[in-house]
């Protein structure tokens, strides 16, 4: 005997069945909440805002990133702890960040190292398998590597010499032992501020002078408080896009490939991107700045010098590695044997 399902019927399971598909689907869709102090507008949000696009195409919608631009969600520190609270999943971060999950990468900040930016590509890329390994230890999975720029010094006053900056109140990121270590290896006091922090500093003269690039100098608006600018950069600063690890492993294996897979170009854009608009900055900034006299007469083998105590002084302290160190000085060493 064959049975008929009544129309209501049918009406009812095929609801059913759309609704269990609707709610598998919805299940699938995975949002990256994704913090960065860059502003909206600049050159790197403008390349994150490419890169969350890509990433929803290619993907059909099943992986977005919703951005919190501009330092909205906090300081770098600040950041990182809402990953570890599950209230982020990823970040843009600077050499400080970076600090925060993997210190001895910061070897690539050391002032006065390198000597242009091949050297710099050169040398990275004989340690990127360390830098990568060094993150995923610490629960990061490492997307893409970036540049914040040359960094140079900025202030409010002239600066006659070299021996002025003791008598300065610069600021220094707050947590930042990078940097204190360099401060400390040249005699130099500070003034520990949250980034976000910096401008009102500088308006009320709590702080007077800043160690930054011309973009972020721009883009940050303390171009306006520092007339005075040093005419050498001292380093390029580093910069990382990560996502936490428990983020990483909860998406299906064809979205982690989709993931990691954007990293490389997206590496490439944010490095040749900051490396030509930091230029732009500093040829915006040259005409309506000074340049720092004292600084135009200071010894770069004392200052080498000045920066391998620094150094030294965090390989005790374990915060570098002697190992990767020493690495990176072989691969500067044999790069510049070939390019001479």
């Amino acid at each position: 005997m064959k049975l008929s399902c009544p129309p209501v019927l049918k009406a009812f399971f095929a609801t059913l069945c759309l609704c269990a598909s609707g709610a598998i689907y919805a299940a699938d869709v995975y949002v990256l909440k994704f913090a960065t102090l860059a502003p909206q507008g600049s050159t790197w949000m403008k390349a994150f805002d490419a890169w969350g696009r890509e990433l929803a195409t290619k993907s059909q919608g099943r992986l977005t990133v919703k951005f919190y631009p501009g330092g909205i969600s906090g300081d770098e520190p600040d950041m990182l702890r809402k990953i570890r609270f599950g209230q982020l999943q990823g970040a843009a971060l600077s050499g400080h960040g970076i600090g925060e999950i993997f210190p001895p990468a910061r070897i690539l900040e050391t002032p006065f190292l390198f000597r242009d930016h091949g050297e710099i590509d050169a040398v990275r890329a004989r340690i990127q398998p360390v830098i990568d390994t060094g993150f995923r230890n610490n629960q990061y999975e490492l997307i893409a590597w970036m540049e914040v720029g040359n960094i140079h010094f900025f202030s409010s006053k002239p600066l006659a010499s070299l021996d002025e900056f003791s008598r300065r109140r610069i600021w220094q990121w707050q947590g930042d032992r990078f940097i204190d270590a360099f401060f400390n290896a040249n005699g130099w006091s500070s003034v520990a501020l949250p980034i976000t922090e910096v401008y009102t500093g500088l308006s009320t003269g709590l702080v007077d002078t800043v160690v930054s690039t011309p973009l972020a100098s721009i883009a940050l608006q303390w171009a306006g408080k520092t007339p005075y600018m040093s005419t050498q950069p001292m380093a390029t600063g580093i910069g990382a896009v990560v996502v936490s690890t428990k983020y990483f492993a909860s998406l299906p294996p064809d979205l982690q490939a989709l993931l990691k897979s954007t990293g490389g170009p997206l590496s490439e854009k944010l490095i040749a991107d900051t490396r030509r608009d930091d230029m732009k900055a500093l040829a915006v900034l040259e005409k309506g700045t000074q340049p720092m006299q004292g600084l135009q007469k200071v010894s770069m083998g004392e200052q080498v010098r000045l920066s391998r105590k620094a150094v030294d002084a965090l390989e005790a302290k374990s915060y570098l590695h002697a190992e990767l160190n020493q690495k990176v000085d072989a691969a500067l060493a044999g790069y510049r044997s070939r390019v001479r």
